[in-house]
């Protein structure tokens, strides 16, 4: 037993010592030498995967856009897809919207309040005047404007400005020394005239019959040119005359004195005014239309002048087929009475041309257009009692204060008064603050 008991004891040991010498680090190339194969299988199996992955990546990126990411793309697709979808009911829900709110619905109080007034509007023949600022002129055709017909010196006025005058009446006495030889001629000749005449033309002969008798009519048509009449002629034949070369000018008509701008002693050259005589029974009005406005008004045409606190009829007489260069306006004369000298040349008028339409028309008052969001004239239509719609017109003439307009159905009920308001309260609902 003892032999035994040895003997499994020393193969117990000897087997401990085996199992020890093969944990121990030199025998560690040994040990793993035999899996080593296996290891390699292991990494070259995992090199595997990745190269398989690495190829199916490259397969991956050459594959069409349309089938990379195909999942990704067409949820993107479908989302914008939707959000234009979605803007493009936006937009038609927010045009109708525009088209509903583009209305003002007030109150009976809110028009009281705003003075609105609604007409039903009807076709109908128009009066209307036409207003043109105006002056007051001297009757150019009835004026006379004295002035000497040869340099000569001032040596007494007889009349003062504004006075009344008569024909014939004095006006303003003169010295010239034109004049004065002009009267010794006259002198010379008139009496030789005499003798010739006495004696016979068979007696004196032809030659100076005929030269006496020019010799006369020379002189007393160079003193009438000059300004003398035959009463002067008359004063100066008999020796009446106190000087030679004093003349005086009288009035060739019924008039007042609208200018004398002259003093006495004062020298005056041929041809200058002296004095500015107007018959104001008779007045002109130049009236200035604007040079684009296409109007006939034809001789005869009434029209109405006033001044201050006076009203007076007129008609045209004239109508100027030139623009005036520094107004450049249109100027139609009238004819004005003044029997009681109410008007005076000088005066601004205002000149109201009346006229009427040929035919019916629609018009509504100025105020009563507006301007709509695309810029056009609109008026406003109640469609319903306080419900009010802008609708677009196409203006026509102007007919005073007035405006001829189409594009709408005689009837409709248009707001004359208060259109400001109402367009104010359109735009008043058309406002987003978020800007939509």
């Amino acid at each position: 037993m003892n032999k035994t008991l040895l003997a499994f004891l020393f193969t117990a040991l000897a087997s401990a010592s085996q199992a020890q010498t093969s944990d121990s680090p030199g025998h560690a190339h040994e040990d793993e030498s035999p899996a080593a194969p296996h290891g390699e299988e292991e990494g070259s199996h995992d090199n595997h995967k990745e190269e398989d992955h690495d190829e199916h990546g490259a397969h991956d990126e050459h594959k069409p856009a349309s089938e990379h990411g195909h999942d990704e793309h067409s949820d993107k697709d479908h989302a914008e897809k939707g959000h234009e979808d979605h803007g493009d009911e936006s937009h038609e829900e927010g045009e109708e919207g525009h088209d509903e709110g583009a209305s003002a619905s007030l109150a009976p109080s809110q028009m009281k309040l705003a003075g609105i007034q609604v007409k039903a509007l009807t076709a109908q023949p128009v009066d209307y005047t036409l207003y043109a600022p105006g002056e007051i002129l001297s009757n150019g055709y009835s004026s006379y404007r004295v002035s000497p017909r040869v340099a000569s010196v001032v040596l007494r006025r007889h009349v003062a400005l504004g006075a009344h005058v008569k024909k014939g009446q004095q006006l303003v006495t003169l010295f010239s020394e034109s004049v004065a030889q002009a009267q010794a001629d006259y002198r010379r000749a008139r009496p030789e005239w005499q003798r010739v005449q006495e004696l016979g033309r068979r007696t004196v002969g032809e030659q100076r019959y005929i030269s006496a008798k020019a010799d006369l009519e020379a002189a007393e048509a160079t003193l009438l040119a000059y300004g003398l009449n035959a009463d002067d002629l008359k004063s100066l034949s008999s020796q009446q005359t106190k000087a030679l070369g004093e003349y005086t000018l009288r009035a060739e008509i019924d008039g007042s004195v609208l200018a004398d701008n002259f003093e006495q002693g004062q020298r005056i050259e041929a041809g200058a005014p002296l004095v500015t005589l107007a018959d104001e029974k008779q007045l002109w009005v130049e009236a200035h239309l604007p040079a684009d406005r296409s109007l006939a008004l034809p001789e005869g045409t009434p029209a109405e002048v006033v001044t201050g606190d006076v009203r007076v009829p007129a008609v045209v007489s004239q109508e100027a087929h030139t623009i005036d260069p520094v107004t450049r306006t249109r100027t139609i004369r009238l004819l004005v009475e003044n029997k009681s000298h109410r008007l005076h040349p000088g005066q601004f008028a205002e000149v109201f041309f009346r006229f009427t339409t040929d035919k019916p028309v629609l018009a509504v008052p100025e105020g009563a257009l507006m301007r709509g969001a695309d810029g056009d004239w609109t008026v406003f239509v109640e469609d319903h009692p306080g419900e009010f719609l802008p609708i677009e017109v196409e203006l026509g003439r102007a007919l005073g204060l007035l405006r001829e307009i189409t594009g709408i159905e005689p009837g409709a009920r248009v707001v004359t008064e208060g259109a400001f308001f109402v367009a104010s309260q359109i735009a008043k609902g058309g406002f987003d603050p978020h800007n939509h």
